[in-house]
């Protein structure tokens, strides 16, 4: 039998872009010093990473960098250059 566990008061869902249930689970446990990313599938945890807090903000560094360039490409190629077209 599966064990439900409610989510910690912080935290988010993010849905995967392919759909079929597919899931991030963002949580944070600040007594214990951690963020808890998830992959949940058909509402079971496929698989879990434990991030200490201290790692965090590198983290959130990479993806603004990532999120940064996609609007640079964005704002520099015109539409159908980015579908392939």
């Amino acid at each position: 039998m599966t064990i439900t566990r409610p989510l910690p008061e912080a935290g988010s869902i993010f849905l995967d872009a392919r759909g079929a249930d597919r899931a991030l689970r963002v949580s944070w446990h600040h007594e214990a010093g951690l963020v808890v990313l998830s992959l949940w599938r058909d509402n079971a945890c496929a698989g879990s990473f434990r991030l200490e807090v201290d790692e965090v903000p590198e983290l959130i560094a990479m993806l603004r960098a990532g999120l940064d360039r996609a609007y640079d490409v964005a704002v520099t190629q015109p539409v159908r250059a980015r579908r392939g077209a």
